[in-house]
């Protein structure tokens, strides 16, 4: 058990510096679509420097008139 989430840990540390070097922290998420890449991005963790580049897009809907 301390293993696994030492493991996890580690992961998501390595994840969080792979968004800082693609300067996602600069300037806070202004949309849904650059809030999911960044916690996309953290949540991949080592795989970033494999060549996965999580990208999301999403729509929010428009308020009604």
């Amino acid at each position: 058990m301390k293993v696994t989430t030492a493991v996890v840990i580690l992961w998501l540390i390595i994840g969080a510096i792979a968004a800082g070097q693609r300067h996602y922290y600069s300037s806070g998420p202004k949309n849904c679509s650059q809030a999911g890449t960044l916690l996309v991005t953290i949540i991949a963790g080592p795989l970033n420097y494999t060549g996965v580049n999580p990208k999301i897009s999403c729509k929010t809907p428009e308020p009604s008139k």
